[in-house]
């Protein structure tokens, strides 16, 4: 399993903005990306963080490339935040 970490400065008057974008396209996620397995949204004082989990390294440098992410999750949060995008394989 591989897991995609989004880190995302955001800050608290518009984390719920953040959060309904989130809301809106994990079903799209997990129901058409290729490999998709997971995506939690993990929330503390410092930032907030978007986990996703993959099948394989493949499918998850595939996503941070689709319009669903490019587009999409990057076009709504845009102009809520800052990030931080890291990949990590599972040994």
């Amino acid at each position: 399993m591989v897991y995609l970490q989004i880190t995302l400065q955001v800050d608290p008057a518009h984390r719920a903005a953040a959060a309904g974008v989130y809301e809106k396209y994990k079903q799209p996620f997990l129901g058409t990306v290729p490999g998709a397995l997971s995506k939690e949204l993990l929330v503390r004082d410092e930032d907030v963080q978007v986990l996703h989990g993959f099948r394989g390294l493949a499918d998850a440098k595939a996503y941070l490339t689709s319009e669903l992410f490019t587009r999409d999750v990057v076009g709504g949060l845009s102009p809520l935040l800052e990030s931080d995008v890291r990949v990590y394989d599972t040994v």
